[in-house]
Order: structure tokens, then sequence, then C-alpha cells
């Protein structure tokens, strides 16, 4: 059975990720790519679904221990797990080189203390776990070969094959360093290299810290930050500068519930407010690779623009559910690819604009078509902003005028107001301006509840909407504006958990809810660090750092976060690690930084 979500670490190469259990099991990993099929699919199922445990031997039968400690080396990605055993100490050392060549998932075995048995078991399954792949020797090196998929298995101990699995056992003492490594080729072709793993450890490590030390913040949430980094940069897919949401698929919003959706793309959205904050923080090129795939996805069709795109700038991004597999905690369906691709949310051309904008600011070098790009946008915005929409939530119910993605669409056409107020791009200057008016006015006319003095999720309706939080983070409306004061106390009374955090909106429970679904979900923690900012804003700055002080606390013990946080269990849910929860702990931490408002 998988751990817990929050029992998970993240190791990359910056265009595939895998999942590190605290017992030493990989239970997830995709090959070549961030959405290519699972070699270890354990995490949606069962050790048959494919898996890879490194630790130390224990009886036939028993649950492998987990370790005692575990930590990232630095300010890297490389994992390093220690278990305590009564024969000894005996550490494992676990990363993914950036890649230049095969794809590679290496594990280092070092003994500390005394004389640990160890054992290796490697299941691996192709397709997500459906395909038990053709594993024999080649030349002395083990291969496991499935279709157009080869997976290389390369140690210097003994391995032998048993029930389908291939298995090491061996002792490690004080000094010994015993090495594992897997390397993913097509199967057409000839066999990767041999793995150098001592010095792709090293270089790994210098790659990682040469990338830290280009981070502008030094303030007191430095380590929260750096790790919200670090892991933005593992989501970035480096050939193409795509950001996946997460480098998962299928983990529940709710445990055994319904809500199960596949994050391995790039939603316009999500890696619009990443590239912001990497912008805030010193990082440019990645803001200029991320802007460069914008401008090859959207390649001469604004006009269709979509919410999201394969970390390629593919499509087509089909959705289906996989069957076979019993799901996280038999949370069903298992769904990869994903139908809202092709969603109508218009927020989409506000948080775009206000990305490129931000880059604009900040001195990324001009790119002409960027300017072109966004000039489209808007004009295709100002014959579409009155229709409704499914909004940033992606509802699978009926559309509706959201109020959020009214207000994206001012920020889309303010931003580019100003764009061309700096000389930077030629457009209709007045009749935009008149454009934002009405869009200004519209929102506060039909989306604004005047007995309650508060905004509400779409027009005409009564529900609340955390999404409202960000009115005075756009500049819709100024913070002191007794509209916004009235729509922040009116989220803090209905739409937060019992410990304070925040949900997206309301849900039915087991009947259909507004977003056209059944069952609950957990407190979006992005609502939450969006929360922490706006009391900052109004003045209450003591309640904001205790807030995101209390966010910080549901981090994992490697400083990680899913999408939410289900306060009934106490206990992280959703695709982990979620871009979207690590962005604004930075924006929030910045924030916090520049108002003095934290502890000590």
């Amino acid at each position: 059975m998988a751990g817990r979500i929050e029992d998970y670490a993240l190791i990359g190469d910056m265009q595939t990720a895998a999942l590190v259990c605290r017992d030493g099991t990989v239970d997830w990993l995709c090959l070549p790519r961030f959405d290519s099929h699972a070699i270890f699919a354990g995490l949606l199922g069962t050790g048959e679904h494919g898996f890879w445990r490194i630790g130390p031997a224990c009886a036939p039968g028993a649950e492998p221990p987990s370790a005692a400690r575990r930590t990232y080396r630095g300010d890297s990605l490389v994992l390093e797990s220690e278990w305590d055993t009564g024969r000894g100490t005996v550490r494992v050392t676990d990363f993914m080189p950036p890649r230049d060549g095969a794809p590679q998932l290496i594990r280092i075995v070092e003994g500390v203390s005394g004389r640990v048995p160890m054992r290796s078991e490697l299941r691996m399954r192709f397709s997500y776990g459906r395909v038990v792949p053709w594993v024999h020797k080649h030349e002395g090196r083990t291969v496991a070969v499935a279709g157009p998929d080869s997976v290389w298995f390369d140690t210097d101990v003994e391995t032998y094959g048993k029930a389908l699995t291939t298995y090491a056992d061996f002792t490690v003492a004080p000094g010994d360093r015993i090495a594992f490594t897997i390397s993913w080729e097509p199967s057409h072709k000839e066999p990767p290299p041999l793995p150098e793993p001592e010095q792709s450890l090293v270089a790994t490590e210098d790659f990682w810290r040469d990338w830290v030390d280009h981070c502008t913040y030094h303030g007191p949430y430095r380590e929260a930050v750096v790790r919200s980094l670090i892991t933005l940069k593992a989501l970035t897919y480096a050939p193409t500068g795509g950001i996946v949401a997460a480098p998962t698929t299928s983990l529940p919003e709710e445990i055994g519930g319904v809500r199960n959706w596949d994050y391995r793309y790039t939603w316009l959205r999500d890696a619009a407010i990443t590239l912001s904050s990497l912008l805030r923080t010193g990082y440019r090129e990645e803001a200029r690779a991320w802007r460069e795939w914008l401008l090859r996805a959207v390649a001469g069709d604004p006009e269709n623009l979509q919410i999201m795109y394969g970390i390629a700038g593919e499509r087509e991004l089909g959705e289906a559910e996989l069957d076979w597999l019993p799901g996280y905690e038999n949370s069903t369906p298992v769904r990869v690819g994903n139908g809202a691709a092709h969603q109508l949310q218009l927020d989409v051309y506000g948080e775009v604009t206000e990305a490129l904008h931000l880059a604009h600011m900040t001195g990324l070098a001009r790119n002409d078509y960027a300017s072109v790009l966004q000039l489209k946008l808007i004009r295709y915005l100002e014959d579409h902003w009155q229709e409704p929409d499914e909004g940033i939530w992606e509802v699978r119910g009926p559309r509706r005028h959201f109020v959020h993605s009214k207000v994206m669409a001012w920020v889309a056409v303010d931003r580019t107001i100003k764009l061309i107020e700096s000389g930077d791009a030629d457009g209709p200057l007045e009749r935009w301006k008149h454009l934002r008016d009405d869009i200004h006015r519209d929102v506060c006319e039909k989306g604004y509840d005047k007995e309650r003095n508060t905004f509400t999720q779409s027009y005409g309706s009564q529900e609340l909407d955390a999404s409202l939080l960000l009115i005075p983070q756009m500049g819709f409306l100024p913070p002191d504006d007794k509209r916004v004061i009235g729509t922040i106390e009116a989220i803090q009374r209905e739409l937060s958990t019992s410990d304070g955090f925040i949900l997206r909106y309301p849900t039915d429970g087991k009947d259909e809810g507004v977003d056209g679904l059944p069952g609950d979900e957990g407190a979006f923690l992005a609502c939450s660090f969006w929360m922490a900012d706006d009391l900052a804003m109004i003045g209450r700055v003591d309640e904001a750092r205790k807030l995101f002080e209390k966010l910080l606390s549901l981090r994992n013990d490697l400083g990680l976060l899913a999408e939410e946080w289900d306060p009934r269990l106490q206990r992280q849910v959703g695709n982990f690690p979620q871009a979207f929860s690590h962005v604004p702990l930075i924006d929030t931490a910045l924030r916090l930084t520049a108002s003095g408002a934290y502890g000590g």
C-alpha cells in the first residue's frame, strides 16, 4: 500500500520526476517525460503495479521500516535517507542527474556504522502497471523491454530474479558505497552508456548549488522560499520551458472520492503565476524560456487559446480512465489526460497578460511577437468578455459569469493599456480605456452583494469563492475599499475550516455541487496563502503572519506541499508536489518580508 502523500520526497531531472517514500520505495516514475506512461505506478495501486525499494532487509511479509531521518542535501534535489537498525546505520542517497543523454535514477547505498543487511527489490511494470516487461541479461547488464521502452538496471552487486521481480541482497559496512542505476532508452536503440554514479552525484549537487546562488531573496523565510523555488524548477520541462502543475495524476482531493485529475501538463494560469514568482526572486532565464514556450504553444492562433497544453505545446490532451488501477487508497477513477483543456476560462487571458507585463516591467529582453500576442488576446476579449465560462476552478457544471473571470479580463485590458502607454505597443488606447471601465462597472454592479457587503462567486449567486481574494492583489480595487474588506471577512466566515484554512467554494457532499461534481474536498492551500496576503494588505499583519506560519507547518518534513489539506483527516491531499501551492508561498513570504511582519 502506498504511503501518505506527505510521506513522499521529490527527485527529478527537469524532464520527469520520481516520488520516494519514507521506507525507501519509489512508487511513481514516468519515463522519459513527466507525461509519459509510468514504469512505477504503485502510488495509484499496489506493488503489483511497479515499484523499487531499497532499504534494510526485513522478514518476509513484514512491513519495511521507515527511515529514521531524511533530508535534502543542502539546497539541492539530492535526497538522503538514514535507517538505524539493530545492526547499524545505513544511508541511501537518491537523485536524478540533470539530463545529458538517457534519463537516470541513481541510488547510492552507504554504510555508516555496523554491518547492515540490505535488499533492493525492483519490480518494473510498464504502461501504468499494466505490462510486464521482458527482463533479461544483455552483456552483463539487466534490461527490461516492452514495446517502445527499455529500462537498463546497473549495479556491481549480484542480482537474481524471482516472481517477476529483480532482487539484490547485500550487506554494507562503514565506508561501503554501492550504487544502483536505472536508465531509460527507446527499445530500438543501442544500450545507454554505463552510468557513473559518483561523478553524477557531484555534478547534480553542483547544478543545484549554482542555480540557488541566483536567488535574490534573503529574508526570514529563505529556507521555505528556496525549497519552493527548487520544487518549481524541478517541475519545469527543461527542453521547452513548459511548467507542469504537478508530476502526478489522480492523487485525490478527497480520499476515496472522484475528484482525481491529471496535472502533468502546463496550465497557462499556473505557469504564469510561477513565472511571476521566479522573476521576483531573480530567475529571468526561466521566465524567458516560459515566454518562448508560450509563443510557440499559442503560435498564431490566440483566438483558440487553450487553458492548458502539453509540456512541448501539444493541444490534444484527451482524458481516459485506467480501470486496472484501484487508485490511491481506492480513490477512483484514475485519469490520464485532461478534458478541461478545451474549456473556456476567460481569466487565463488576464494571467497570461499579467505575466507578460511583469516580464516587460522587470527588463526581460523585448520580444515583438509577445506584444503582438498580447494585443490579439485583448481583441478576442473585447468580443467575448461578456460570455459565461467555466472559471478558474474548471467546473464540470454549466457555465456562469464568474466574477474572478471578469476581474482577470479587466486585468488583461489594464496591463495592455499600460503597455501601449509605455510606447512599446500600438493599439486603440481610448477604446480600450472605455472597455476597461465597462468591465469594472459590470463587475461592481452584477458581482457585488450590497446587503452582505461582499463580492460573490458569479453574477446573481449567493455563493462565495476564494478567488475573490485576488481582487486587491490584481489592483482591481484598493485594499482599503469597504467592498474588499467585506469580501475578505465574508470568506473568513463562510469558507474557513475549523483550523482556519480556506476552501475554494462550498461543496455539497454526496450531491452534485456548483462545480458539477459530487463529494467534498480539502482546504485549497493557494487560497489560504491568498488570505494571508489580503490580511497583510488591509493592515492585519500579525494575523497574516500567524496564518502564513501555520501554513508552513503543513509542509512535510522536506518542505513540500500537495494541492490541499484535509482538515478532518489532518493530512495532505491532491496532486503532489503542487506548483499552485508553492508559488503563493513564495509570494506571501515576499509580501510579509516587505512589511516586516515576521517573528523575531
